[in-house]
């Protein structure tokens, strides 16, 4: 597995290993052990799976208790996913990083604790998986504009498009007045 940095040290993107032949491919996607070699420890408590058109947004997302770590990836389509750092005491509060996720490109996201996170979705459809470190706990849930211009996000949205969103993202609060963590 080859792990690589982002602008913000704690976000990482993991390209795993892949065997393919004429029958298709495996993969090893969660390994303990060498996830803890690279750094992450944690402990997984729940998988979750979503499936989205073309233009769905979604996010950016976060919980202000039982925060939650993700490691994020794409098993059909592709999406551009976005991290941004809501932890006031960290060095790159405020700052985003994004990458493609895709089935054909098989990388993952690791998202620690203290982000807010989103994707776009750039395909047909997209089934986007992640594994989190706590519980949903939909009285903690917060959600941060996804076009805050504080925190100017470089979405790869068409110009002559808007995304489609949740009722939920769309009375999203502003970065500055959001509920961020410590």
């Amino acid at each position: 597995m080859n792990i690589i940095p982002t602008e913000i040290p704690d976000v990482l993107v993991i390209e795993p290993q892949v065997f393919e032949d004429e029958r298709g491919f495996f993969m090893e996607v969660w390994n303990q052990q060498a996830f803890e070699s690279a750094g992450i420890l944690t402990n997984f408590i729940q998988d979750n799976h979503s499936k989205s058109p073309l233009g769905t947004l979604r996010g950016l997302h976060y919980q202000v208790q039982h925060t939650q770590g993700k490691l994020v990836r794409v098993i059909a389509g592709e999406v551009y996913d976005v991290a941004v750092d809501i932890r006031q005491s960290s060095p790159t509060f405020g700052k985003w990083t994004a990458r493609t996720l895709s089935a054909e490109n098989k990388r993952m996201m690791w998202i620690p604790p203290g982000f807010a996170h989103g994707f776009y979705v750039t395909s047909e459809t997209a089934e986007f998986v992640y594994k989190c470190t706590d519980v949903y706990a939909p009285e903690h849930e917060r959600a941060i504009r996804w076009n805050d211009p504080d925190v100017g996000i470089t979405w790869q949205i068409p110009a002559d498009s808007q995304p489609l969103l949740s009722k939920k993202d769309s009375n999203a609060v502003n970065f500055n007045t959001a509920d961020l963590l410590d």
